[in-house]
């Protein structure tokens, strides 16, 4: 009989040992950056990185995914750098996980384990830590039996099982209840949020979401654009919850420009839908303003993972504005780079200002595309309308004359009923003074 090899600690691990996967399907190439982004996501945790190593995969292995030669020599070389934890650049099954830690007596973590801790440790607003405790039951439910193996002695052979096996199904029991009563309130949330948002929409001003790859400056474009200021730091997912703020563009028009969350590759399934509510602000958006680090040597395959992802939530199709930030960090070579991904894309810096005044005319002529140029002659004691019309779009002119006051602009479509009658016939031209 094999010796009961004891469960993986239940202090904090403090050292980990990386294993980056290059399978054949891969790009050469792609396993050795994937692992570089694992190893800023697991740092991110505070763990230190003790060893990374790169393995060719030719034929994942059920049990253990990489082979039992292979499995052993690198749980060897986990345990001779002193890690108390093995990280996998990979999505294992929760069998392929227990396998891990029977084999090692270490904990074995996958990338997107890694990756619901960060967004559990960074979660802000009620909405966000909802979503990310939705998404930690839903992974860690088929797991629980890690949780469980030093009862394994114990179970019984009788009707009932053993003591581990009733712990085990009253585990499984609560998890799906909690699972259930999270589905539940963050539906409430989310109620709450639409409501919010419909009284939001009331005025229609114009909306923008800043998208991206996580780190790309996000945050830092919105803080630089709108003098709001929101956490922007030097590491992945420094920002979970979305923040709307306003812009004021040139002309007096207004803009409520949304930053959101920063997309990865392999970004876990289950985050993509638990965040459905989150990433509304994306589909909902009159356009999207797509932030790319122009320094980062990999832009091409964040610029790839970003459309995807607006694909899976159902965005492809919004009008993009792309801007390469840190462009003053930039040189001539990363830049053509840059317009050879996207032709028609801005260069901008959110540390120095330059470009913004670029952007923020792009996003001026969006708005002015969707929302028709007219002219309207409002009587003087109907100064409501002309507040109202402040609000709702962009005054070009406006002047006071003898039989009310003339302005021009442009509208929302969706308001002609408010503004219809006060509209100046173009085959009549604009009312000459009295």
């Amino acid at each position: 009989m094999a010796d009961f090899i004891a469960p993986p600690t239940t202090a904090k691990p403090e050292r980990a040992f990386l294993i980056g996967v290059q399978t054949q399907k891969m790009p050469p190439g792609e396993g050795s950056e994937l692992l570089l982004e694992l190893q800023e996501l697991v740092e991110n945790l505070q763990l230190k990185v003790v060893q990374s190593t790169l393995v060719n995969l030719r034929v994942p292995v059920s049990a253990t995914l990489l082979g039992t030669g292979k499995t052993a020599e690198l749980i060897e070389q986990a345990k001779a750098g002193g890690a108390d934890v093995i990280v996998i650049d990979e999505a294992l099954t929760p069998g392929q996980q227990r396998n891990w830690e029977k084999l090692s007596g270490l904990a074995v973590i996958d990338r997107q384990e890694v990756i619901l801790e960060i967004f559990a440790d960074r979660a802000r607003t009620r909405e966000a830590i909802l979503q990310v405790a939705l998404a930690r039951m839903e992974y860690s439910l088929p797991r629980l039996t890690r949780a469980w193996t030093h009862l394994s002695r114990q179970r019984g052979s009788g009707g009932m099982g053993g003591e581990g096996e009733t712990q085990l199904e009253q585990d499984r029991r609560i998890v799906r209840d909690r699972i259930a009563h999270l589905k539940a309130e963050l539906a409430n949330v989310v109620l709450q949020r639409s409501v919010q948002r419909r009284k939001r929409l009331r005025v229609p001003v114009p909306t923008a979401a800043i998208v991206g790859y996580t780190n790309a400056g996000k945050s830092s474009l919105l803080n630089a654009m709108t003098g709001a200021r929101v956490l922007a730091e030097d590491k992945l997912f420094a920002t979970l919850d979305p923040t709307t703020r306003q812009l004021v563009l040139p002309g007096n028009q207004k803009l409520l420009v949304t930053d959101t969350v920063g997309f990865i590759r392999r970004l876990p399934h289950g985050l993509v839908e638990a965040f459905k509510a989150t990433l509304e602000e994306v589909i909902i958006a009159g356009f999207l303003i797509h932030v790319l680090d122009v320094t980062n040597p990999n832009f091409e395959k964040h610029h790839a993972t970003t459309l995807a992802v607006l694909g899976e939530l159902g965005a492809a199709d919004q009008p993009i504005i792309t801007v390469f930030n840190k462009d003053d960090l930039a040189d001539d070579a990363m830049r053509q780079r840059a317009r050879q991904l996207v032709p028609d894309a801005l260069f901008a810096s959110a540390r120095t200002g330059v470009g913004l005044d670029l952007l923020a005319a792009r996003c001026r002529e969006l708005i002015a595309g969707e929302f028709s140029l007219t002219t309207l002659l409002v009587p003087h004691d109907r100064y409501d309308v002309i507040a109202r019309l402040h609000q709702l779009g962009q005054v070009h002119e406006q002047e006071h004359r003898d039989d009310g006051v003339l302005i021009q602009g442009r509208f929302p479509a969706a308001q002609t009923g408010f503004f219809a009658p006060f509209v100046v016939p173009e085959t009549k031209g604009k009312p000459k003074k009295k």
